[in-house]
């Protein structure tokens, strides 16, 4: 399934055209990344959708500078990837999964040693530093050892650190992997703002919710290709379906379920999700299905489809075709 969304005239940001990753040779030869191709306009969010080894963290290093292609093209801020890599740097910032912060410096010198080599004066760098300080909500953290800093604290400091050097463009890879839910929100506002300062950005993250909030577009990768592209939305819409939502105390009782319903079922967390065409007669279905098999939910709904039902289907379609 394919959608392209409809986009306002805009500058592009970033251009990539059959963008690809080979890593070894011959029978070990390994294709991370196979034909990727999309475009970011100004001051949007794009999201990179997908599972682990879908190939998203390689398409961002290689847009970063940090990792050669093995072919294909790019423009990133205006500037081709293989020939002005340095006026790229310059004008990207990008907060990785590995963050490689120094737990002795405290976040107010981590971030003024940042300013400082990007051509920051000391009094252009102590404002800097507090501005983003600010930014993140780190204020009363700055005099602190990075090492004391918990998860969600080290990410917000490691997106200030990204955006030192005021980029056109951010690189966020899976930035709220593994944060708790006030933390994950507060990455997510900071993003938000950032979108409104015209800031272009490319999300990559396994969170579907993550995607359906922030990004104006999104594109689903599966083993190193786009499978999918276009608005949330475009592509919720695209399944053409309601859902019905069947919720568990525990996962093996939803996979026990699942097995039951049959069909497009699919269990997930705790959850059965049912693509249903007749929702009203669908749901019937499913709740006389369940009693006969003696098997208690917590609760049934109708819902409309959500990203992470698209994602699933998609998957789904790839391994039909594998």
């Amino acid at each position: 399934m394919e959608v392209v969304g409809e986009r306002a005239e805009r500058n592009q940001m970033i251009e990539v055209e059959d963008l690809t990753k080979t890593f070894g040779e011959g029978d070990d030869a390994v294709e991370a990344v196979r034909g990727v191709g999309f475009t970011v306009g100004e001051g949007e969010i794009f999201g990179l959708l997908g599972a682990n080894g879908a190939g998203k963290s390689t398409t961002v290093l290689m847009l970063a500078t940090l990792l050669a292609p093995t072919s294909g093209s790019a423009r990133v801020a205006g500037f081709d990837l293989e020939r002005d890599g340095g006026s790229i740097r310059r004008s990207v910032g990008a907060a990785l999964q590995e963050t490689g912060l120094d737990p002795i410096q405290t976040g107010g010198e981590l971030l003024d040693l940042h300013a400082r080599l990007y051509g920051f004066d000391g009094p252009a760098a102590d404002a800097r530093r507090d501005q983003l300080l600010e930014l993140v909500g780190l204020e009363d953290a700055a005099g602190r050892r990075i090492g004391t800093y918990s998860g969600g604290m080290r990410r917000r400091l490691d997106l200030a650190a990204a955006l030192v050097n005021r980029p056109r463009v951010l690189f966020l890879d899976e930035p709220t992997t593994g944060l708790d839910p006030a933390s994950r929100r507060a990455i997510w506002e900071e993003v938000e703002q950032l979108r409104g300062e015209g800031v272009t950005v490319l999300l990559t993250t396994q969170y579907l919710e993550e995607a359906d909030r922030l990004a104006d577009r999104v594109a689903i990768m599966a083993d190193g290709r786009i499978v999918a592209n276009g608005t949330p939305e475009e592509l919720k819409s695209g399944l053409g379906e309601d859902v019905i939502e069947v919720e568990f105390t525990d996962e093996a009782a939803a996979e026990r379920a699942a097995v039951a319903i049959g069909g497009e079922a699919r269990a997930l967390a705790g959850e059965v999700r049912v693509p249903a065409a007749d929702g009203p007669a669908e749901l019937i279905r499913v709740v006389g299905t369940l009693k006969e098999a003696g098997i208690e939910a917590e609760s049934v709904s109708l819902a409309r489809p959500t990203l992470d039902d698209v994602f699933l289907g998609i998957v789904a379609d790839e391994g039909d075709q594998a």
